[in-house]
């Protein structure tokens, strides 16, 4: 009786910690971002011609399912991205450039720039992920985009537009998974 009640205790705990297994990795149900308790939006998988790449997950404040709503959202955010694969950092920063160009105009591309070279040069001083590796995009109001990886701060991005139009490479117009984009907003 006692193990059957440890057992159930166990799965119980289990539960309110994790709110989802996505393609075999388990995503928190929450994450605390500078002090700040947020909740999983949505979780998915991110694929390349069959290929899983990464599971992403989105952390709000509180949930959205429309993608306006998440973008015009002013409060902390974190997008976290659970690495399925061996990426090389040029491989992995061109596939965020691909998104951001494709997902925002000429004008806030070239307003944005000098930040971009920015992001992408602490992605390539990363050397790269491995699959296992968890990515943190985090949005701070106060001092903007937070890179982190596996719990190490790389680097930040100052500029609320900045991490909008980052966010549009997962919830713009022509999102660079579309199934992943209906995951992140729960639809």
């Amino acid at each position: 009786m006692k193990f059957i009640f440890a057992l159930l205790a166990t799965s119980a705990f289990s539960f309110s910690v994790f709110a989802a297994d996505v393609s075999g990795i388990k995503i928190p149900d929450s994450a605390k971002v500078e002090g700040q308790e947020l909740k999983l939006n949505g979780a998915g998988v991110r694929t390349r011609m069959f290929i899983k790449v990464y599971v992403g997950a989105l952390y709000l404040e509180q949930k959205m399912n429309a993608a306006d709503a998440v973008l015009g959202n002013k409060g902390v955010k974190r997008m976290a991205l659970h690495i399925m694969r061996d990426l090389k950092a040029d491989v992995f920063s061109g596939a965020l450039q691909d998104g951001l160009t494709a997902n925002n105009s000429a004008a806030e591309i070239a307003k944005i720039e000098d930040r971009i070279k920015e992001f992408n040069g602490i992605i390539s001083g990363t050397g790269g992920v491995k699959k296992g590796d968890v990515v943190q995009l985090d949005y701070l109001p106060v001092a903007g985009t937070r890179v982190v990886i596996n719990g190490d701060t790389k680097g930040a991005i100052g500029g609320e537009d900045f991490y909008r139009a980052l966010l549009k490479v997962w919830l713009g117009d022509k999102p660079i998974d579309s199934d992943l984009k209906k995951s992140l907003l729960g639809t």
